[in-house]
């Protein structure tokens, strides 16, 4: 499997939910690095260099995970990197989340969005797309 060598740096401040998706993307091989707040999951991004980033939105603050993508994507080696945000407003409101426009993504710094709970398969191919991706940039 490609994915072994590939660290993902995983943040979340739902302690359980940080710990059942560290393990569910272990069971597919990637490494995972965890934080549970910003300021840690920047100095793990700072001293792991991460090959992607799975950010939960809302955190300490309700745009922690905006402020945090942007913050790596501001970043020269976060530039490179893969970074998706993780919500739990479909669940909660019912509404589909997310970025409808490229341009709209583009102005949140993320490649993409997950549901939580996440759906283990769908996060990792598009990971696993988004490697590729960016291996072309």
């Amino acid at each position: 499997m490609e994915n072994l060598n590939k660290k993902i740096l995983l943040v979340d401040d739902d302690l359980d939910l940080l710990e059942q998706n560290k393990m569910l993307l272990e069971s597919k091989g990637y490494k995972v690095v965890t934080a549970s707040n910003m300021k840690d999951a920047m100095d793990t991004f700072k001293k792991e260099k991460p090959d992607a980033c799975v950010l939960d939105l809302i955190m300490e603050e309700h745009d922690a995970g905006f402020v945090l993508s942007h913050k790596i994507k501001r970043d020269e080696y976060g530039k490179t990197i893969p970074v998706f945000l993780l919500t739990s407003a479909t669940y909660v409101t019912g509404m589909k989340f997310g970025a409808s426009t490229s341009e709209e993504q583009e102005w949140i710094h993320a490649d993409g969005w997950f549901d939580k709970p996440i759906n283990i398969e769908q996060l990792t191919t598009k990971l696993e797309e988004s490697f590729e991706e960016y291996k072309k940039k």
